[in-house]
């Protein structure tokens, strides 16, 4: 083997690898959508975490990519360690159709129907379209598309280019005598081992022992043992993924690790076992690639048919290897390890910005409860949920932001828009209700008191504040067009009920019936509910924008104010429930 040769063959695996990780990742971006629904019908069913892992892994065709959404998923609260055992053995037995792909290009014949079957015979064309699609497609979806063909395409073109640099290597003494050393399984499962961790890629590392099959000198007795310590390299994309996470997260990078360390050392004492009692004659036989996708694929079945009945032993194997502490854990609400699948980023995103809303209410109800019957301890959670809210945006504001610096779609980014606005107007509402809480400890640090009318008016008040933030809460929650449509009516009675509470209280202050000191509270707490009012407008305009598919939140409210008769229904329905006159 020249120098030449070593330069051709360096480039081929630079195509092989390129290709391998372009496919791979707009597979991923393709298949996002899909992905997350997948994810979400998880059940703690193992059978169907197993079988979420083979078909996720097979679609993008990476189990490390699985694996680190996994751990991903784990760390954010979004799946149970238990629940990641069983995808992570399916991911697996998902990554063995790689091979399987690859295996085509060892077909011999001289049969022209046959011949089409090579990848080489059909790759040119998959180039062809792929390109077309990547440089003349107006949609992302489409272009990712073409990204995938055209990734195939590379990484085949890579694999035929290292086939056929490393084919005069079975001329070469000191290759031969390398692979006769491979022979001793457990140099086998280093070297598998090592150099699936530098490539960070089973998939990619299997393909590469397909390539040197050309050459005549890997028998299976060598091939066993390096395809059992690939499995085990690949687990360090996992590991390094598991630094700075929380403890269930760092079990399911363990987990899988010693999943593959446990069927490794299973298959290799059997190896052992029959190599030196039946001394079959298959293990002096020269692999071909269809043998190693066979070899590769048996592995993972046999790893997972032993292990997966035994998941729940797994599972307290890693827990004693990773032990609960006294100090708690603090948890990560997004997981940026999500980022690289945006359509999954974004469900983690809406998850956490309901847990948000629900928070932001709570503290609007309690706020108003307060008001009646005023408890330190309830004041001082109204506080907290501030804090929370506060925090939240925090995460979820800088989290969207990054995701807006990857490859995302149309609807996407439309959809991370509308939470950046809408999480803005949940914090808003939190503070709202400490002003609320405030005013109430003024009420009762200065032993104020309002007049039964205006306490009945505050009552109307309030229902309406609470009505329209439970509807608010219903229409993100449920993306309820219904809800929303309900809240501009109610949100126009809360300004009528503003404007009317105010003016009352101008004539009680006329008449003296009320205090200078207590109508600057009083004013405080009525501008606070109507801008909470005002702020569930906003939500319910920014999901209504969305179903339109408009960008102009204001102009969509304006034409349902004006031209809608269901308004004017609603309208005159809450006119009648929020009336001031039945109340007083």
């Amino acid at each position: 083997m020249d120098f030449f040769d070593i330069l051709t063959l360096i480039g081929g695996l630079c195509l092989f690898l390129f290709g391998m990780n372009i496919m791979g990742d707009a597979l991923e971006r393709r298949a996002g959508d899909k992905l997350s629904a997948v994810i979400g019908r998880l059940t703690t069913n193992k059978l169907a975490g197993f079988l979420t892992g083979l078909g996720v892994t097979a679609v993008i065709q990476s189990s490390s990519a699985t694996t680190v959404m996994v751990v991903g998923f784990v760390n954010s609260g979004l799946m149970s360690l238990r629940q990641s055992i069983g995808v992570i053995m399916g991911a697996n037995i998902g990554t063995t159709v790689t091979a399987w792909i690859l295996s085509l290009g060892g077909i011999e014949s001289s049969n022209f129907f046959v011949q089409l079957f090579k990848p080489m015979s059909f790759t040119p064309v998959l180039a062809l379209i792929g390109i077309a699609f990547f440089m003349f497609a107006k949609t992302n979806k489409k272009k990712d598309t073409g990204t995938i063909l055209l990734g195939f395409a590379v990484l085949m073109f890579g694999m035929d280019i290292m086939s056929g640099a490393v084919s005069g290597l079975s001329e070469v003494p000191e290759f031969r005598q390398l692979f006769v050393m491979f022979s001793n399984p457990i140099l086998g499962v280093l070297a598998g081992a090592v150099l699936t961790a530098i490539i960070q890629s089973s998939s990619a590392s299997v393909g590469i022992l397909q390539a040197l099959t050309v050459t005549g000198q890997i028998t299976y007795g060598a091939a066993f043992p390096i395809i059992m310590g690939q499995n085990i390299g690949t687990c360090i994309t996992a590991i390094l993924s598991s630094f700075g996470t929380n403890r269930n997260a760092k079990r399911v990078a363990l987990a899988h690790l010693s999943f593959n360390i446990i069927g490794t050392i299973v298959l290799m004492t059997v190896l052992y076992i029959v190599r030196a009692v039946f001394a079959p004659a298959i293990l002096e036989v020269t692999a071909s690639h269809f043998g190693i996708a066979v070899a590769h694929s048996v592995f993972n079945v046999i790893c997972t048919a032993i292990l997966l009945p035994m998941s729940g032993l797994l599972e307290k194997i890693v827990c004693k290897l990773v032990p609960d502490n006294d100090k708690k854990d603090t948890k990560t609400e997004l997981d940026e390890r999500l980022l690289a699948t945006p359509a999954i980023a974004l469900d983690t995103c809406r998850k956490c910005a309901l847990t948000m809303a629900k928070c932001a209410v709570g503290a609007l109800k309690d706020s108003i409860y307060i008001l009646k019957d005023y408890k330190p301890a309830l004041a001082e959670e109204i506080r907290q949920r501030e804090e929370e809210t506060d925090h939240y945006e925090d995460i979820i504001g800088n989290y969207l932001v990054k995701l807006s610096s990857q490859q995302i779609n149309e609807k996407e980014s439309a959809e991370s828009t509308r939470l950046l606005h809408i999480i803005g107007d949940f914090e808003r509402i939190s503070d709202h209700a400490v002003h609320i809480l405030k005013s109430a400890e003024e009420l009762r640090n200065k032993e104020i008191r309002f007049s039964d009318v205006a306490d009945s008016e505050m009552e109307v008040l309030t229902n309406a504040v609470v009505e329209i933030t439970e509807l608010a809460m219903k229409a993100f929650e449920e993306n309820s067009l219904d809800a929303a449509f309900e809240i501009e009516p109610l949100e126009e009675i809360t300004d009528r009920l503003k404007a009317k509470l105010r003016a009352n209280h101008i004539l009680r202050l006329q008449q003296g019936e009320c205090s200078i000191e207590a109508g600057f509270i009083w004013s405080d707490l009525i501008t606070n509910l109507e801008r909470t009012a005002d702020h569930c407008s906003n939500i319910a305009g920014c999901i209504i924008e969305t179903s339109h598919n408009t960008l102009n939140m204001h102009e969509s409210l304006r034409v349902i104010k004006s031209e809608s008769e269901d308004f004017k229904s609603r309208f005159k329905y809450y006119s009648d429930k929020y009336s001031l006159e039945k109340r007083v």
